[in-house]
């Protein structure tokens, strides 16, 4: 009878500790996240490895679930207050991500582990390095907004109604971009800004605070697919993913107050050397567990 009791304290001390544990990795994920834009998604996954020693295939969906939240509330208070969201642009973007991103989760549960870190790692060393690249850059000159110009992007916006004048081109190139992000979201569990960010930036003139809010909002719904897909296979970890979450959700809503009192600059070329750094240990401990 006192060994039942002893092992159930020990249990309970157990997932304590993982809650613990849990909710400050969230909350580490959440901060990066408000700290650097779309940073903290893709950072939650080595959190995850080496915080709590998950296979790739259970820390993944736990990410997506935290990022879908996370990615909700920052698109939400984006669109309440600045109105700044292109809904339709971010709706294509979810739409195409959300039908491709379960079959990114089918083809990672038939990939090995240790091939999806590897995987996970070099995306999380060209992040990184594109990061610190576009650091140091100034902003380009603005692209025209002239359908015949040399500089016209695909997606053009209507002067007068500030909408995106909708053709064949502007489709595609949204549609590529929720391709690219439904699959790589549903294999890795990253987030998709890393992808959507640049796209918009190629196919459109929105100015930066708008592309980031508009993909915030195509990522929510497009790791909520993701995370659904998980769950509806039994591979959802909710004792971790829900204290994780709730840590995001708090640790995004305390880094949103000092974002703008920090320097972008010396943020984002951080947080490309810690990613950068991130990327070399787990390829390194990869290979060690191969050899």
């Amino acid at each position: 009878m006192a060994g039942a009791l002893d092992w159930c304290r020990l249990s309970v001390i157990v997932e304590m500790e993982i809650l613990l544990i849990s909710l400050v990795l969230g909350a580490i994920t959440g901060i990066i996240l408000a700290l650097t834009g779309a940073g903290g998604a893709i950072i939650a996954i080595p959190l995850l490895v080496f915080g709590l020693n998950l296979p790739m295939t259970q820390a993944a969906p736990v990410a997506l679930f935290a990022v879908a939240l996370s990615a909700a509330i920052a698109a939400y208070l984006a669109f309440s207050r600045l109105k700044i969201v292109r809904y339709r642009a971010a709706g294509l973007v979810a739409v195409v991500g959300m039908l491709v991103a379960p079959f990114g989760v089918r083809v990672a549960h038939f990939l090995p582990d240790l091939l999806l870190t590897l995987l996970f790692s070099t995306v999380l060393a060209y992040v990184s390095w594109r990061m610190f690249q576009a650091s140091g850059q100034h902003e380009l000159p603005e692209k025209s907004a002239l359908p015949g110009s040399i500089n016209a992007t695909p997606c053009q916006l209507d002067t007068v109604e500030g909408r995106f004048i909708w053709n064949e081109p502007c489709a595609k190139a949204l549609a590529l971009a929720g391709l690219t992000t439904g699959f790589l979201s549903g294999l890795l569990g990253v987030g998709g800004g890393f992808v959507i960010i640049p796209a918009l930036k190629r196919a459109t003139t929105l100015p930066m605070q708008s592309l980031v809010a508009t993909s915030l909002a195509a990522i929510a719904l497009i790791s909520t697919a993701g995370f659904l897909s998980a769950a509806f296979i039994g591979a959802m970890e909710w004792m971790i993913a829900i204290p994780f979450s709730l840590g995001a959700i708090s640790g995004m809503l305390v880094g949103r107050r000092y974002a703008s009192r920090l320097n972008e600059t010396l943020l984002q070329r951080g947080f490309a050397v810690v990613a950068g750094c991130i990327a070399f240990g787990m390829l390194v401990s990869s290979m060690m567990t191969f050899i």
